[in-house]
């Protein structure tokens, strides 16, 4: 068996376009995958009731319809903490494919 292409197949590498890793994101299945392991992990911590309960609350304030409550601001740095470590965590592990 040869190792060499065949002459019609010509071998080119792609220009990584925006669009493209977007494509290439969104059809993946090892991108794919790191977005189920991201909403695992957050789930662990936090279900779905609670990320609607830090949002609704953060969009409020920033609309000036919702006076937080004590202890409320540091509920939301600590979500907000752990999401982008697991946002980071996901890019990171996107970076490994180039992406």
């Amino acid at each position: 068996m040869s190792d060499e292409q065949p002459k019609q197949i010509q071998i080119e590498e792609p220009i990584l376009t925006d669009e493209l890793k977007e494509q290439i994101k969104a059809t993946s299945p090892h991108c794919q995958l790191i977005y189920t392991r991201m909403q695992e992990k957050i789930r662990e911590k936090y279900c779905s009731e609670d990320e609607m309960y830090m949002t609704r609350i953060s969009v409020g304030q920033l609309a000036g319809m919702y006076q937080m409550q004590p202890g409320e601001p540091e509920l939301i740095v600590a979500y907000q903490t752990f999401i982008e470590g697991i946002r980071q965590w996901g890019k990171s592990e996107r970076a490994k494919f180039g992406l």
